[in-house]
């Protein structure tokens, strides 16, 4: 099973209520009159624009458009969490 494999299989089991905004790939919002919204996270990033400040936007307009939001999906970037997450996990393993 590939790294990424295992980090998908790994992540579909957590319960997601808060996902750090820098490893969010893109948020697809519904809305009730069935219009759908792309908001591309990691094109914001890749950017340069400060993650707490985009954090800080999207709550504020998830807020304001909360009667109208139906739903909200969060995808997040595999390999990004990846990269965050296996150093700090190897680190911890190479101590047993």
């Amino acid at each position: 099973m590939s790294p990424k494999t295992r980090w998908k299989n790994i992540l579909k089991d957590v319960d997601k209520k808060e996902v750090p905004v820098t490893v969010l790939e893109k948020m697809l919002v519904y809305l009730k009159d069935g219009t759908e919204v792309i908001v591309n996270i990691k094109q914001l990033l890749a950017e340069g624009n400060d993650p707490d400040e985009i954090e800080m936007h999207v709550n504020a307009r998830l807020r304001e458009l909360d009667d109208y939001i139906e739903n909200v999906d969060f995808f997040v970037d595999i390999d990004r969490v990846q990269a965050v997450i296996q150093p700090e996990t190897d680190k911890l393993l190479s101590k047993l």
